[in-house]
């Protein structure tokens, strides 16, 4: 019994180290992309837009190399702020495109958390209008901006339909401003300050 003893009291430091060496490797990277995540926030809060998209980079490159140590949702919800940090970073077109690259992934997966598939959308849809703001503003011809304007009317329409109370207001507030700017024309355009958050 006391060899029994020994051995494991001897190999208690082995395990501890394969311990380290495999899944403690995720812990440890968890705990770097938080306090990246916590980072990325404060900058944001403070708004240090540069500096938000940087921190959010490196969260999710910070995230363990192997994808079942963590949620799926943690790295969907990295890349949905990474990209409303760009918008606001002059990151315009990066964070469209990220946007709906992310929206057609989550939507093809079933598991997709509904509450963030909405955030992502409501992101693109936004995007998507500034985008169609510029470009009208760039003298674009109709045929090029319609359909980005058209986008951003139909996922703040989906949005306003699948909501209720505050949020349906806000997402029915959101696409009367998409019909009222394909509506408008550039001279009264041109004269409006570029919006914002």
């Amino acid at each position: 019994m006391r060899k029994i003893m020994l051995v494991g009291w001897l190999l208690l430091p082995v395990g501890a180290w394969a311990y380290h060496e495999g899944p403690g490797q995720d812990r440890v990277a968890l705990e770097e992309t938080d306090a990246l995540i916590l980072a990325a926030q404060k900058a944001a809060a403070d708004g240090d837009w540069k500096l938000a998209v940087s921190e959010y980079e490196s969260a999710l490159q910070s995230l363990p190399a192997n994808p079942e140590a963590f949620d799926a949702k943690i790295s969907q919800r990295l890349q949905v702020e990474l990209n409303k940090a760009r918008m606001q970073a002059a990151g315009l077109a990066t964070a469209r495109e990220e946007l709906e690259t992310l929206v057609e992934q989550m939507q093809a997966d079933e598991d997709t958390d509904a509450e963030l598939l909405a955030d992502a959308r409501q992101a693109l849809a936004r995007a998507q209008f500034y985008n169609t703001w510029l470009m009208r503003l760039e003298g674009l011809d109709r045929e090029v901006w319609e359909p980005e304007i058209e986008s951003a009317r139909q996922n703040w329409r989906l949005l306003a339909e699948q909501s209720s109370g505050d949020e349906r207001v806000r997402h029915q507030e959101d696409l009367e401003a998409a019909v009222r700017l394909e509506r408008l024309e550039i001279e009264d355009l041109q004269g409006l300050p570029l919006p914002g958050e």
